[in-house]
Order: structure tokens, then sequence, then C-alpha cells
């Protein structure tokens, strides 16, 4: 099953230059793995409401490999784990691809319920439903946590998101665009892991 497959170039070039990314970090092959150092909550997406937080991160390739090489083998085996379920919820879906994302609730207050159908990304002036929903922890459709809790499942979209530029993401009414910021984030550690893959295959 493909993941969001165009290439880097073709998503980044031109984000690259509106976020006013250095000529030299905008080269955008996809990055060797095991060579990223960024944690998850440095680029995962957070919406914060009164009795619960949700966070979203993309499980595209071009994003996990920037992670550090523990949270990206952890993340590439949750992936190739549940491969034969994410296909099954595409295919049921009329699709035989699709852009994969991680998402985690978190409750803050006592016996607090979540919907998991209230969370959208809007993408390129296009909104998005998720189209299937992989389950990651147990009693996920109970929809209700005890206090610091959490509840985990892969949220699977059509075709059509572009990971690699701002893309907004919403839970009911409420909305986050810290996206763009993780994307400089996202760039400036792609350079360093071409820099530190070239030193190591230096002689």
């Amino acid at each position: 099953m493909k993941l969001c497959s165009r290439s880097w170039a073709e998503r980044g070039l031109l984000l690259a230059a509106a976020l006013g990314v250095p000529a030299a970090a905008q080269t955008y092959d996809l990055p060797p793995a095991g060579f990223g150092t960024l944690r998850q909550d440095q680029v995962a997406v957070r919406i914060a409401a009164p009795d619960l937080q949700v966070r979203v991160l993309p499980l595209d390739e071009r994003v996990i490999r920037l992670l550090a090489a523990d949270t990206y083998r952890s993340l590439r085996q949750l992936v190739q784990s549940r491969a034969g379920d994410m296909a099954a919820a595409a295919r049921a879906a009329g699709h035989d691809s699709v852009v994969a994302f991680v998402v985690t609730y978190f409750a803050i207050q006592p016996q607090v319920r979540f919907n998991a159908d209230q969370l959208y990304i809007s993408s390129q002036s296009a909104f998005f439903r998720p189209i299937g929903i992989v389950p990651l922890t147990p009693r996920w459709s109970e929809y209700q946590l005890d206090q610091r809790q959490q509840a985990s499942a892969i949220y699977l979209f059509e075709p059509g998101i572009a990971v690699l530029r701002p893309f907004t993401v919403s839970y009911g009414e409420r909305s986050s665009d810290a996206w763009t910021g993780s994307l400089r984030t996202l760039h400036g550690e792609h350079a360093r892991v071409l820099a530190r893959a070239a030193r190591q295959s230096r002689p």
C-alpha cells in the first residue's frame, strides 16, 4: 500500500522558499533512516481542549525518518504491523492509497469522552475527513478515558493532503495551524540528517 508517495521535491520546494529555508537545505530526497534526532512532541500538532488534548503526527516516511532513531523504528514497526488493517480499511473506502496519521487523545479530567469522527484536516483549500480508523489501544470503541489515560489510532485519509506543505488540523470547533512551524523544524533537521549521513560515509 502506498502512503503519500509523491516526491519530496514536488511538495517541498515551494514551501521551503515560502518559509525562507536556505537554498542549501532545499534538498528533498527521502532522508536516510537512523540519523534523525527530533522528538515527536517537537513536530506533532496538538489541540488542547478543557478536558482533552489531541496529538496528530503524519506517518509519512519523509517525516518520521527525521525523528530519533528509536522513535522512527517504533513508528515504522507500527505501520508494518498494521499494514493489513490499513489496506483493508483503504479498500473498504474505495482507495488503494492513503495518507496516514497517528492520532492520540489524552484525558486531562476523569471520565472524558472523545469523538473519533470529529478530527479533520484542511490542506490546499480542500477539506478531508478520515476514510478509515485503525485502533491501536484496547477499548478504543468505548470513546471514553479516565484521567491521564490515552487512546491512539491510525487515521487514514484519501490522497490529496500535502504533508510537506502547511495544513490545518481540527477537532470539533478547535483548530491548529502548528504544522507550519513543524515544517520549519523538519526542514532544518532534514539538512542536518544529510550532513550526518555524509560525514559517516566518508572513509
